[in-house]
């Protein structure tokens, strides 16, 4: 958080508004000058700018630009994106951006997906990713989302970020004195063209925070067991004993290891694991399993709610006081919103996180530095909170 200037401290109010308008109008053209952004600020208030550091450096971009240009000249609107990052075009502002770049979904830049699913490098990003993740659409079928050396950061960094802040709301590191558990896809991955390829919740294993690396259950062995039903019995065998105080994962998979270690031990699971605090969740809406979780624990206990996709990790919930989410904006995203009664017109109105209203439903549209641009993820979210900026998630875009 930085304070503005000195002159407009104290300065009227008029004279403040015009200082925000011209202020609001810089930060719309930074932010559209993709690739060499260093900085870029979004206005919270009349007395604090949030700083966003934003993409990727100069010299990282400047490595594979002359490749990316040559690649991309079949994909006319990310040519004209990239002919004019380097400053010598006009591509750098909102509107530029939002005529060149259409809103897709999977569909419409599946043809790009599929070329770099073969190995062909710098299609909508240098090189080539890391990953492809594997997820199951319910129109397109299974999709395969490209997470970068970039991107990953977003996935690996935000789940961190979640668990110091509520260290920081507790005022303690009780929570993370003994093991913690994720309940989570196989890790095993195919390869194909030097690129690994499984679902987001098994690649997330290979990048484990160091701080918790020894604390971490189940076993690489056990996770990468993958018949379900032996899996979760495996699971309550390694965890029986354990000072487990943080468990996260999809509802319905905690609710499954929940029901076997309630079987197996005859107790409820406060009696098995009196330390645990915290259930971490996402995935699904947490309310039509939230009653049976804690009755099976015994008690309720702490709920942290997360917003993560094979895509991006969006948001997450940083305070048990309050339930909506933190939009991550300073995590290789760009967002866009659409008003969801607008989305099925020709031309949508695209607007920036300045623009989005309290309690709206908007659908989400994301760029990254995994190569999504104007990407329509099929999520529909509200605002709580413009200052910080927080969300609760609200459904699809087709139900």
């Amino acid at each position: 958080i930085r304070r503005p200037p000195r002159s407009t401290q104290g300065v009227s109010s008029a004279a403040s508004d015009v200082y925000k308008r011209q202020h609001n109008n810089q930060v719309a053209h930074e932010q559209m000058k993709v690739g060499l952004i260093k900085q870029t600020t979004v206005d919270i208030s009349d007395t604090n700018f949030l700083v966003v550091k934003y993409w990727i450096s100069k010299s990282h971009f400047e490595k594979g630009r002359k490749n990316w240009i040559k690649v991309s000249q079949e994909f006319n609107e990310m040519g004209a994106i990239v002919s004019g990052v380097g400053g010598e075009a006009d591509i750098n502002m909102l509107d530029d951006f939002k005529n060149h770049i259409p809103v897709r979904d999977y569909e419409g830049l599946r043809e790009y997906f599929e070329q770099i699913k073969e190995g062909k490098k710098n299609v909508l990003w240098p090189g080539k990713p890391l990953y492809l993740a594997v997820t199951s659409g319910t129109t397109s079928g299974s999709k395969y989302i490209p997470i970068t050396k970039e991107s990953l950061k977003n996935q690996i960094n935000s789940a961190s970020y979640l668990l110091l802040s509520y260290l920081n709301e507790k005022k303690s590191l009780k929570a993370i004195g003994g093991k913690v558990m994720f309940i989570s896809g196989s890790p095993n991955l195919d390869e194909k063209n030097n690129i690994k390829i499984g679902r987001l919740s098994g690649i997330v294993n290979y990048h484990e925070p160091s701080y918790l690396k020894h604390k971490i259950l189940p076993s690489k062995e056990t996770n990468s067991i993958e018949d379900w039903e032996e899996k979760i019995n495996k699971i309550v065998d390694e965890t029986i004993g354990q000072d487990l105080r943080i468990l996260g994962g999809i509802p319905p998979w905690v609710q499954m290891y929940f029901d076997v270690l309630t079987k197996r031990t005859g107790k409820k699971v406060k009696d098995v694991f009196p330390n645990l605090e915290l259930l971490c969740h996402g995935g699904v809406n947490f309310e039509p399993y939230k009653k049976n979780l804690f009755d099976s624990i015994g008690k309720k206990i702490n709920t942290l709610e997360t917003f993560p996709a094979s895509e991006g990790f969006f948001a997450y919930q940083n305070s048990t006081n309050d339930d909506s989410l933190i939009l991550q904006i300073n995590s290789g995203i760009f967002y866009e919103f659409i008003e969801l009664k607008n989305l099925s017109s020709k031309n949508p109105k695209r607007i920036m996180v300045g623009d989005v209203k309290l309690n709206k439903n908007y659908a989400l549209v994301l760029s990254s530095d995994a190569g999504l641009w104007s990407y329509l993820i099929g999520d529909t979210i509200k605002f709580t909170s413009l200052n910080p900026l927080k969300i609760k998630v609200t459904g699809r875009t087709k139900q």
